[in-house]
């Protein structure tokens, strides 16, 4: 006998409806008659049907033994989840649950319209489910009324307080009754939520599911293992080699995501992207787009990791290796639902190999070990493939028949089946050439005394070499906004180019590196799709732009005239002289040798005895003052500058002067 029969009637309706066979043990266990009415703290892992299991649980306080819930003037029970994903998915699978229990289901999360939301909830609500931050706000507003409420739902309980989200907990739970039911559901148990659960449950059951302490078995995890140059072309390998109708690549910031939008995109995927940056209506799109089949592949950060559930999602791919266990589980639950197989890929460059050793041993997770997919191992993927979606049975229509014998007539079978296999594989992105995982990245190397090892090529280990290559013709020139001045070097320029310029390591020629530009030769068969990649901006990472030129570079000619980026010489300024006055200065007088020197004061040397080599020159009034004195017939002898003077100030030398301030009376 099904354990289905166990929900409430109404409620059992609702799951044989959606096609529910059984119940998963997390739905069960809070289904047990001995936990009815009691404060719950369950603990399961993603994907086990947490959703369902608080939905069920809450019956019993919200129904009874009622079949349908009556016109209710303030909501009855309250689900609180840490996103706006979440929350709106909580919303849709309680819609679906309680339909025929009659029951009104609001949301209230952030980047919504929180004007509509107070009208849905002066209209009367059952059901809240919201984020922490708007439920706060409508309860500064009084828009939303919790003195009735019956049972509180906390998904991911966890995470919300890792978000930091706690004292927006306290206020909400403050505010609705001491009697009610509050069932808290998390992936994991922590200090804090055990320390949430004394303060705000009163006497909480602990449930656990045996499917807590166990890897997810529907999920087969991969660890490949990439060159570091190669991991954005790794994940494009692998979404070729699954082919999965729905997959998503986590990525640890905006940035990054953006990135790899941008390159599967160019690669011909059908991609969305999904990151706190983006509005509430583009992320709904993006989830849309995943679920009527307009996209194949969501690049997200860890806003995406909790309570997405994605039907057809059968690949998850770890961009970067997970920072924790519960990243790891929670990334790759996505994935393996409802009984539905999924694969995990971890992509791991060789510096962090140890750390993803510790983290699979740490979440108790045996991974195969293996490289990323190379190009034959794709193409025979995709043969297989296509054998086996070939529809070869059935009776051929008369339509069918006339079109096969003009073919014939026409075409020799092997034209045919070569035009057959060619349209199969048009709309396919073409896989990479991956390196070794084992190649260095590019450096210094620990080579020989004296060797440079600054070679444009990433993995090699002479010294770089200073003429064109010979067995690159016909190369096209392009030039980048960053030189010597921008501290540019081929060690990290020629990364750049194969990992955002979508080139291979044989398709990028000669490297020359100006004071304000640098100058790159491409292969003509790569040069299409180079600026196919970089756009019509030419941009190939963060300000670093590329122009193509008309011929080689004339490195002759000074920085700044070689190409469009260095075209814009600096603005010349014309140096103007001061105007010079309407009458003329007056003529300084001029001493003799002598005259200048009985104006000047000795300097005193650094011992304070004797005056130095080089007197001080006199100060230009004092040069004119004595030359006036002489021309009245006075002197400036003896230090003097008055007419007819002695030498001496009152009758008395300087030094005389001195000590006779100093004599006792």
């Amino acid at each position: 006998m099904s354990n289905i029969s166990r929900a409430h009637p109404a409620l059992a309706t609702a799951l044989q409806t959606k096609g529910y066979a059984t119940l998963t043990p997390v739905q069960d266990a809070v289904l047990d008659p001995a936990l009815q009415g009691q404060d719950l703290l369950v603990s399961a892992q993603t994907g086990s049907g947490k959703t369902v299991a608080f939905g069920l649980a809450m019956a019993s306080s919200l129904l009874g033994e009622d079949e349908r819930l009556s016109q209710a003037d303030a909501p009855l029970a309250l689900c609180i989840a840490p996103t706006r994903e979440l929350a709106l998915q909580v919303k849709r699978e309680l819609d679906w649950l309680y339909r025929d229990a009659g029951a009104t289901v609001v949301s209230c999360v952030g980047g919504m319209d929180s004007r509509t939301e107070r009208a849905a909830l002066g209209r009367g609500a059952h059901i809240v489910v919201g984020t922490p931050g708007r439920l706060c706000d409508h309860l500064s507003r009084r828009a939303l009324d919790l003195s009735e409420l019956r049972t509180v739902a906390l998904d991911e309980a966890d995470e919300m307080l890792k978000m930091g989200f706690r004292e927006e907990l306290e206020t909400i739970l403050d505010a609705t009754p001491d009697e009610r039911r509050t069932l808290m559901f998390s992936a994991t148990v922590p200090q804090s939520i055990m320390g949430m659960t004394r303060k705000y449950q009163r006497d909480a059951v602990r449930v656990n599911t045996a499917a807590e302490a166990k890897q997810h078995l529907d999920i087969d995890y991969k660890a490949m293992s990439v060159s570091s140059v190669d991991r954005e072309n790794a994940i494009i390998n692998v979404l070729r080699y699954y082919d999965a109708k729905n997959a998503i690549v986590f990525a640890d910031t905006r940035l990054a995501v953006n990135r790899m939008v941008q390159r599967l995109s160019n690669r011909g995927f059908a991609v969305v992207a999904l990151s706190g940056e983006l509005s509430q209506s583009e992320r709904s799109h993006a989830l849309q787009a995943m679920r009527d089949g307009r996209a194949k592949v969501c690049v997200a950060t860890d806003v995406a990791a909790r309570g997405l559930d994605l039907p057809d999602l059968a690949l998850v791919i770890h961009a970067d290796v997970p920072r924790n266990r519960e990243a790891l589980l929670h990334r790759s639950g996505r994935t393996g639902r409802a009984g539905r197989k999924g694969t995990s890929v971890l992509i791991i460059a060789p510096n962090r190999k140890r750390n993803a050793e510790r983290l699979l041993r740490d979440a108790n997770i045996t991974a195969e070990w293996s490289e990323a997919p190379n190009a034959d191992a794709i193409i025979a993927k995709d043969n297989e493939r296509m054998l086996e979606n070939m529809t070869l049975g059935g009776s051929l229509s008369d339509e069918e028949q006339t079109l096969i014998v003009r073919l014939l007539k026409a075409h020799s079978p092997e034209h045919i089946a070569a035009a057959f296999i060619r349209q199969y594989r048009a709309g396919q992105s073409a896989p990479e050439d991956l390196l070794p995982a084992d190649a260095k990245p590019t450096g210094k190397t620990k080579g020989k005394k004296g060797s440079k090892g600054n070679d444009d090529s990433p993995r090699s280990t002479g010294p770089r070499p200073t003429g064109p290559r010979d067995d690159f013709e016909g190369g096209i020139w392009f030039s980048l906004n960053v030189g010597r001045k921008q501290k540019a070097e081929p060690k990290w320029i020629l990364p750049m180019l194969i990992k955002s310029g979508g080139l291979k390591k044989a398709e990028i020629g000669a490297i020359r590196i100006t004071e304000r530009a640098t100058f790159i030769e491409v292969a003509p068969r790569a040069m299409e799709d180079f600026v196919k990649t970089i756009g019509p901006d030419g941009k190939i990472e963060a300000a670093i732009t590329a122009t193509r030129l008309d011929g080689r570079p004339d490195l002759s000619k000074p920085a700044g005239h070689q190409n469009a980026h260095e075209g814009r010489s600096k603005p010349s300024y014309k140096k103007t002289s001061k105007p010079k006055p309407s009458q003329p200065k007056p003529s300084r007088p001029k001493l003799s040798e002598g005259d200048a020197a009985m104006t000047r004061k000795p300097r005193k040397s650094p011992d304070g005895i004797g005056a130095t080599d080089k007197p001080k020159k006199p100060h230009k009034k004092k040069l004119a003052r004595a030359a006036a004195l002489k021309a009245q017939g006075g002197s400036t002898k003896g230090g003097s500058t008055k007419k007819g003077g002695a030498g001496k100030k009152g009758g008395v030398k300087k030094g005389e002067r001195k000590n006779t301030r100093r004599r006792k009376p």
